[in-house]
């Protein structure tokens, strides 16, 4: 049963989401919005599963104690990744309900249909709700890449059937590698999503050289860039948090970037 969701509004946008009976979706804690009365709440520490979200019972005491480590590795890792310990789960009971959803940053959101063939993978606090029929999961991109790439060590992971509604910043475009010989280069910091297939990784800009030092040092954007690479579909933010925390910090008389940026710039309080 497809998840029947609209997404309105501009500068804030939000999902506003009709649940059938039988139908359940889940948002990650601070997500939700509104509900309508016949739309029931529950929290819970354990992700969705195949059985539609429902917490598995039975299978005697080594059931239950395989269901309670599964549960406290789940929320581990959600905690080492910063996310959300629990999520939220909600289904409409004796008849059509309404729930809305909506990120915490000022940005688009967009509806992403999984078919069970591929992956999303999405920047950490991306993600804003799914179907129960979604797995969350969390990747560890690797220690070198995560060192180099900050924004791209930790990364969401959805797999399943159904529908995953993300969150990003500013205004979305959504680009294909093969369109442009293959790769593209972006700053850390605007890589919302990208399909199963595509390679992320990070590179310093420009060598030990005048020029390279100069990109670093003046340019704004530190040492490295995102690379992506491959065959399919990617999506970009136009804003990244760390340019809006700078913004606000100017804008409070606290601008800690200097005249430059790049290497200059500190997130010092």
């Amino acid at each position: 049963m497809t998840l029947q969701q609209e997404i309105v509004g501009n500068a804030m946008q939000m999902a506003v989401v009709s649940l059938q009976p039988g139908q359940t979706v889940y948002c990650e804690a601070g997500k939700f919005l509104f509900k309508t009365t016949n739309v029931t709440m529950e929290t819970r520490l354990s992700g969705p599963s195949n059985n539609g979200g429902q917490q598995q019972s039975g299978g005697g005491m080594g059931g239950m104690l395989r269901q309670a480590m599964g549960t406290a590795m789940q929320v581990g890792q959600r905690m080492l990744a910063g996310e959300s310990m629990a999520f939220q789960y909600f289904s409409a009971q004796g008849g059509e309900g309404t729930v809305g959803f909506a990120g915490v940053l000022p940005g688009e959101m967009r509806a992403l249909e999984l078919n069970g063939t591929r992956a999303w993978f999405a920047e950490k606090d991306a993600f804003v709700a799914a179907e129960s029929t979604v797995d969350f999961g969390i990747a560890f991109q690797g220690g070198r890449t995560g060192m180099s790439g900050g924004e791209g060590f930790i990364l969401e992971k959805f797999t399943g059937h159904g529908t995953v509604i993300i969150a990003g910043a500013g205004n979305f475009i959504d680009l294909n590698p093969a369109d442009f010989g293959g790769r593209i280069e972006v700053d850390t910091g605007c890589v919302v999503a990208f399909e199963e297939g595509i390679q992320y990784g990070v590179q310093r800009i420009g060598g030990l050289n005048r020029q390279g030092i100069m990109n670093a040092v003046f340019g704004g954007e530190g040492l490295s860039l995102a690379t992506l690479e491959g065959n399919g579909r990617v999506i970009l933010q136009s804003l990244t948090i760390e340019s809006l925390a700078n913004a606000l910090k100017k804008a409070q008389g606290g601008d800690k970037q200097g005249p430059t940026g790049g290497l200059f710039s500190t997130n010092a309080g």
